[in-house]
């Protein structure tokens, strides 16, 4: 019998395959789908730092974080009236009594303010995680590199002050030093790491001179970036790593895992195909084990992860040069 456990965050999961946080978790009726499709954990929608502060103080932008998102008040006026935190709890609530794998909770924030009581009630909802997605846009010419990193480690504090429940950390790539950042932020006590979150993406629209979204999905070939983050991490971070970004069908499940990932995240492709393709990609991943022989996760997981490598820089710059120079 192939045995597809993982345990991710402390959690244990009767697979490897994550929802994550997008508008397909907003409801129960699609949490039910989820589980019933095979998936074994979910993330719910993102709550916004602004909407809880809002809906605390009904104040909005009075931190210095504000100007990050210029257009975030209309949108968060709009949004908290249809979806009021206090919503949120009664979602975390109502899905942990309606499906039996776990629920993990999800704060987009940028810095760590009035949000922090709130996390206090998602656990006491009874939400098995709390996943934060922090990304800091590097964008402000008075604050060096040192500065933006610090605002993940004051939030990871105050947060592991806060709140007993395992706590994830969702980033992004933008660090000047990602690989000694990622392996600090390990060491804080937080639980795992996704590599790595998706934030909005401009384009112009050249007939109306308007900035509009571009690239909402990720597509398959996004699934390089945190593969090769996370086959040079995995074994040398002090916390669990799930992927994220880029998988998109069973063979790149099983590529993170090989890499080192506890557990993947996938979105994107469910929207694309619906939520059958949970069952399509843990089917890929059964026959793949079959054929190789495998009869765990835990017997193949990290087997291309690159902890064999004393300078993943310098390995990473000889297959540059094999590529473009076409050393064989």
């Amino acid at each position: 019998m192939l045995n597809l456990e993982t345990t991710y965050m402390g959690i244990k999961l009767k697979n490897p395959l994550i929802v994550g946080s997008s508008g397909l978790t907003n409801s129960v009726e699609n949490i039910i789908q989820i589980e019933n499709s095979g998936a074994a954990a979910v993330v719910l929608k993102s709550l916004f730092e602004e909407q809880i502060s809002y809906s605390a103080s009904s104040t909005l932008m009075q931190n210095e974080y504000g100007n990050y998102y210029p257009e975030a008040e209309d949108y968060i006026k709009h949004y908290t009236r249809e979806a009021d935190v206090e919503r949120y709890l009664d979602l975390v609530k109502e899905a942990k009594s309606k499906v039996s794998i776990p629920i993990i909770a999800s704060i987009n924030c940028v810095s760590n303010t009035e949000w922090i009581e709130f996390a206090k009630k998602i656990e006491k909802a009874g939400a098995d995680g709390l996943e934060l997605n922090v990304f800091v846009l590097p964008s402000d010419l008075q604050k060096d590199s040192a500065e933006n990193e610090a605002v993940y480690f004051e939030i990871i504090k105050t947060i592991k002050k806060a709140v007993k429940i395992p706590v994830a950390l969702k980033i992004s790539y933008y660090f000047s030093a990602l690989a000694r950042t990622i392996n600090s932020l390990s060491y804080t006590g937080i639980d795992a790491l996704v590599l790595f979150n998706r934030f909005y993406s401009p384009d112009f629209d050249i007939e109306n001179m308007e900035v509009k979204p571009s690239y909402i999905f990720s597509n398959p070939s996004d699934l390089s970036v945190s593969l090769r983050w996370v086959a040079m991490l995995s074994d040398h971070i002090n916390c669990d790593i799930a992927a994220s970004t880029g998988v998109h069908d069973g063979r790149a499940m099983i590529k993170q895992l090989l890499a080192g990932a506890k557990a993947v995240q996938v979105a994107s492709v469910l929207y694309k195909k619906g939520f059958k393709e949970i069952g399509s990609m843990l089917e890929t991943l059964e026959n793949w084990m079959d054929r190789k022989n495998f009869t765990s996760i835990d017997e193949f997981r990290g087997r291309l992860s690159v902890k064999n490598a004393d300078n993943p820089a310098a390995y990473e710059r000889v297959q540059f040069m094999k590529h473009f120079s076409g050393i064989e």
